[in-house]
């Protein structure tokens, strides 16, 4: 619930990471190191242990594509917006050819859908099954109160004598788990960067995204250039096409290098498929 308590907040006031991140501090909601939380290692916990739950397979924490949303401004916010979409915290495990893709990080999710309905502190989880469909759970997941009811379910239990295997079944007879590569993953991105404000510079950009097979669906710049060492740089944000992230990865490696963009580009995965 913290992350989406900051992205909400960030959303609906327009502030940035950092001021709203001291807020949820201040309220409980996130720990004076909030590396865990807003890094996305604690989703990436419970992430492999539901994977488990889901698939029989072992829990396997290192598998676990991990970011976290540190680097979201208010600027991205509102640019999603814009576009259709909130943006949100996705911890995802699902069946890909090979095995198991298990992934955390800021993802794009259209406006209107369950996910993005959910707000706060409230957290969510999406299942698919192949006879149930499509069901969304949704409940407060930062807070003293839910942690507190969470730890006293479990001492209950623990004083009932009710003792059952973690994962349903006894861990002996959990599969191995077979790893997908996270580079084969496909999706549409949202990449932003700061270019270079002089004539062609917007030109040389796509030129060199197209060179990394890169298909642009819009761009979209906003606001004045800002000054910096006597030149101006521009906000710039493109969606793509669908892509790899292999694809991706490169492009965005190249851009970094490239003269006429400024620090490294931020990239933003989109979800608009199966998760509704």
């Amino acid at each position: 619930g913290t992350c989406n308590y900051i992205l909400t907040e960030m959303e609906t006031t327009g502030r940035d990471f950092a001021d709203v991140l001291k807020d949820a501090q201040d309220l409980g909601y996130a720990e004076a190191d909030p590396t865990f939380d807003v890094g996305g290692i604690d989703a990436a916990h419970k992430l492999a242990i539901l994977a488990t739950l889901a698939f029989g397979t072992e829990v396997d924490f290192g598998n676990v594509h991990i970011e976290g949303i540190e680097k979201i401004s208010a600027t991205d916010i509102a640019f999603a917006r814009d576009f259709g979409f909130k943006v949100k915290l996705l911890a995802i495990a699902e069946k890909a050819e090979g095995g198991i893709v298990q992934r955390v990080h800021p993802a794009l999710v259209p406006a209107g859908t369950p996910l993005a309905a959910v707000s706060g502190v409230y957290n969510a989880v999406a299942i698919d099954g192949d006879r149930v469909g499509h069901v969304v759970l949704e409940g407060r997941g930062a807070g003293e109160g839910p942690t507190a009811s969470a730890v006293l379910s479990d001492l209950v239990d623990i004083a009932r004598g009710l003792v059952v295997p973690p994962f349903v079944v006894p861990a002996a007879r959990l599969k191995a788990p077979a790893k997908a590569l996270m580079d084969a993953h496909e999706s549409s991105f949202y990449l932003r960067l700061r270019a270079v404000d002089r004539a062609g510079s917007m030109a040389e950009i796509t030129r060199a995204l197209a060179e990394a097979s890169i298909s642009i669906e819009r761009i979209v710049q906003r606001g004045e250039p800002e000054k910096k060492g006597g030149e101006g740089r521009l906000p710039v944000v493109f969606i793509t096409h669908r892509t790899d992230e292999r694809t991706m990865a490169r492009a965005r490696t190249l851009l970094a290098k490239h003269e006429d963009v400024a620090g490294t580009p931020l990239v933003i995965r989109i979800e608009d498929g199966e998760l509704r």
